[in-house]
């Protein structure tokens, strides 16, 4: 299988999308305390990522 640059931004806007997911319900449900905070900011910022990555496909 061929991986051209759609297909390695697809699968990267994919793991960007689960880590972000992971990331916000770890502050959810683990860290209750400030921690929290900072674990679903960086959760939400996977997810900005994501749409970067996933709007550039087939521009690169």
């Amino acid at each position: 299988m061929a991986m051209n640059k759609n297909t390695v931004l697809g699968y990267a806007t994919l793991l960007m999308i689960v880590m972000g997911i992971v990331l916000i319900l770890l502050g959810g449900y683990r860290y209750e305390d400030v921690a929290g905070w900072g674990f679903a900011t960086v959760g939400f910022g996977f997810f900005c990522i994501a749409w970067v990555f996933n709007a550039l496909k087939g521009r690169v």
